[in-house]
Order: structure tokens, then sequence, then C-alpha cells
């Protein structure tokens, strides 16, 4: 197959260019570099341009790179130190309801927020659990677990996939009942482009009231935040189900005392239910917030959110299992201080609470193994402004997640899949060893990366789906 077929299979966006296409990946995380350009961007309207696609790259030798969104920590989905295509699912973003089923089929290009807006067009009580960003694709989202404002109620988007149709390296269509168990396992909470290239997901729908409720509550240090957090840490994980209240932590400069930096915790929930029923849980459990009885929407328009917008990132995850003493809280507050000396820098820490459904599976249900015994996640994002502030920033990152060892799981000290993080360690370029990749492996998906490797040396044994934290093959 020559350049001449290839181009053939080559659809861009109507009024784009190959340069707005490619600058628009790196304007997500212009911190990013590589060696190589991708030598073509794809951007299929159906199947069988990537099943071309498949063919051509083996016949030239070319690394797929897969993307269905925008949002991919380390770039992943199009940087490569190999000759490498870019296949952009932005064209395949079907979103076909069944409403008297409870079922969906959901093109991997889709973005959460479409997935959201074309279920409530279709129904105001089924609803499908996934991340909060609506800018996140469907197809890495869903592969890489899923975790949701409202996964205490109903675990995670990975849990509630019924179906999916991908595409093999051979080029064939497989769908759940062709593929098999142990493949629609593994693609459901393992990354799915390890295995293929996934076109769609059927989902279940879950049911909920007609009206949920939400609330957002701001204290800072001098507003005692410190002990607020100290006591989520105890009920977080054990609150109704119905529950989901997470804390967002930043630096900035207090209201109280001008000039002087403090730490906020923006206290955030859905509820899956009425507002008095939530008040009544809240009072219950955790009176210390002073969670008014009811306002206005309007609060949601007041929360500036200008503190993690900036171009440069770096983000890394924890789990914890034992509540971090007053102590250790306090030690996150002067590393968040000592950020303040970087110009145009700024940190945003996620603590998401776990429990409910979370915990009620197996680890070996899915790939996605963070189960009972963990009391909530921690997410470490850091922004900056500058490139020349890079080094500073992803050090200060790193100082941080070494300073919390002590206070999170260990052996293997666990990480999110979909947070990912190369400093846990990078597969070759070409063929990697197992006792290589079990490095990283084991931290995203502790005791089922072995069965993700022996999916993977069934699948695609010559490793042609790869990337640098993909499932490697065994090697003969």
């Amino acid at each position: 197959m020559n350049s001449t077929l290839i181009s053939q299979v080559i659809h861009t966006p109507k009024n784009s260019s190959y340069s707005t296409i490619y600058n628009s990946f790196f304007s997500q995380n212009p911190r990013i570099t590589s060696h190589f350009k991708p030598s073509i961007i794809f951007t299929p309207k159906n199947a069988s341009q990537i099943q071309a696609a498949i063919y051509c790259s083996k016949v030239h030798d070319l690394q797929i790179k897969i993307r269905s969104g925008g949002h991919d920590y380390e770039g992943l989905s199009y940087i490569s130190e190999n000759p490498f295509v870019v296949i952009d699912l932005r064209n395949l973003t079907s979103i076909s309801i069944d409403i008297q089923k409870k079922t969906a089929w959901i093109q991997a290009g889709a973005t959460l927020g479409e997935v959201y807006y074309r279920i409530a067009q279709k129904s105001k009580k089924l609803a499908f659990i996934a991340g909060v960003c609506p800018s996140v694709g469907v197809g890495g989202h869903l592969s890489g677990g899923g975790y949701s404002m409202m996964s205490r109620k109903f675990g995670t988007a990975a849990d509630n996939i019924i179906d999916a149709k991908l595409i093999d390296a051979s080029g064939q269509i497989q769908d759940r009942e062709s593929m098999g168990e142990d493949l629609f396992w593994a693609i459901r909470g393992g990354g799915g482009t390890s295995f293929g290239l996934i076109i769609s997901w059927k989902v279940k729908l879950l049911d909920i009231p007609e009206k949920v409720t939400i609330f957002k509550v701001t204290r800072t240090l001098e507003q005692n935040a410190t002990q607020l957090i100290y006591k989520w840490q105890h009920i977080a994980d054990k609150v109704d189900d119905n529950l989901l209240l997470r804390i967002f932590l930043w630096n900035t400069e207090s209201q109280l005392s001008h000039g002087k930096k403090t730490v906020h915790a923006f206290f955030f929930t859905m509820f899956i239910g009425g507002v008095d029923d939530l008040h009544h849980e809240m009072q219950d459990r955790f009176p210390e917030l002073g969670l008014p009885r009811g306002t206005s929407p309007d609060v949601l328009l007041h929360w500036n959110s200008s503190t993690y917008n900036v171009g440069f990132f770096k983000g890394k995850s924890d789990y914890v299992q034992h509540p971090i003493s007053i102590n250790g809280l306090e030690g996150i507050w002067k590393l968040l201080n000592q950020l303040s000396s970087i110009k145009n820098s700024n940190a945003m820490l996620e603590f998401s609470p776990w429990g409910g459904k979370l915990s009620e599976k197996s680890e070996s249900e899915t790939p996605f193994p963070h189960r009972a015994g963990n009391i909530f996640m921690i997410h470490y994002g850091v922004n900056w402004g500058n490139i020349e502030n890079s080094k500073r920033n992803i050090a200060w990152n790193r100082k941080l997640y070494r300073y919390m060892a002590k206070y999170v799981s260990k052996s293997p000290r666990a990480a999110y899949f979909n947070y990912r993080d190369l400093d846990l360690g990078v597969n070759n370029k070409r063929n990697t060893s197992y006792e290589q990749a079990r490095v990283w492996g084991v931290k995203y998906f502790k005791n089922n990366f072995d069965r993700l490797v022996k999916v993977k040396t069934k699948i695609d044994p010559t490793n042609f789906f790869r990337n640098e934290q993909s499932i490697p093959p065994l090697l003969s």
C-alpha cells in the first residue's frame, strides 16, 4: 500500500490543517516534547478507515497512537520516540440511547459532556457515571476505570460497561462475544490502547432521582480547615452511599490577612437525592462543617477556577488507607507555601473519597484494583505559566510525592491509571520485558497486572499496540 492510498483514508476536519490539529494536541500540555512529530494524523469517520490505517501502519512500520479526548497527562496519545501516526477519533462521536432497555452505545471519540447532554435530552431520571470534566474523551476514560461524583453509589464507569467494539492488531472488529471474556475484562480498566483500538462502548444507564443536590463550602486554615479535613478522613468513606464529599485544596492569598498566603479547602458534594436528606446526613455525620440549610443555585457561579488554568501541568496520584495525622496535614500546607516562591505557579490537591460500591467489588473483578481498604484517593496537580519554570515545578511535585510516602498505600504504592505518571516507570522503545513493565504495572493494577500480560500475549503477541506504559506481551 503506497502513500497515495494512505492519503485516501485521511479525513481532516473542515477548515483545519495538519499543523492546526497537531498544535492542538500540544496545547493541552506544552511542556511535553518529542523527537518525532506524527507522520500522519488520521481523523477517520468509520471503522473501515481505521482498519486500513492499521494495515498501512504495519506496512510502513509506524507506531500507532490513539487519541479520543484532550486529557492525557503525559501526552502518550500524541507523542513518541519512534516514527508514528495518530488516529484521532474526533469524528466518531455517535451516541445511541435506548431508554426502555436503559443502555447506550457511545463512540469512543465522544466527550463526557456530550454523553451527559444527550442522555439528559432523552431522560431526566437516567444517568451514566463518569468524570467531572466535560472535555474528557470517552475512549480513554472508560478503559482506565472512570471515577466519578456518583462512584460511591454506582462504582466506576468501567463497572457499568456491558459490551464494546474493538479493532485488534489484525484489523478484525471484535465485540464482547467474539473477543471473549478475558479481553473484555482487560479493556474495562486495563487501558484499551494496549489491546486494540476501541470504537465504541455499550454502557448501562442508571436510575437517579429527577433532582440531585450539590453544595460547596470553602474553609481556610484560619477557619479550622485542618481539623475539618482531619475529621473528614474518618467519615468520608462511611457516609450514605448517595453522598460523595470531595475536597479541593490550594494555596492563595488569605482574605482575612491581606498579603498572607493560606490554604483553602473547598468541600464539594454531589448527593443523589433531595436537600432535606442531604442536610440530615451532614448534620449526623459532619456537623462541624456547618452546612447551611439551603441556598440559591447561584452559588455555582462564584467558584473561581483561575487557580487551575495555566498552561503547563504535571499530575500524580496516591491512595490513603489510614487517616493522615494533623502533623502530616500541616506538612502538606508548608509544601504548598513553598510553591508560592515560584512565579505563575499553582498547585491543587484533590481528596476523592472511597467506600460504597467502590469498596464492595473484589480487586480482580475488573483490572481497576483500588477497592476495599482505601479511604480516599489523592490527586496532586501543579500548573505553571512559564516553560523556564518547568524543572522547578516538577521537582516540587516530586518533593511533595516523596513527603507523602509514609501516609499512603505501600507494597505497592498504588496509583490511578487515568492519572498517568511516567515517573513510575516506562517501557523500552520497541519491546519491554515483563520485569521492566511490572515496576509501573503493579502500581496501577496490583495483582491484575499478570492477567493483563497474559491477555496481551494472546491478543497482540507482536506488541503492535504499544506506548510508554502499555501492557507488554511475554517475550518468546
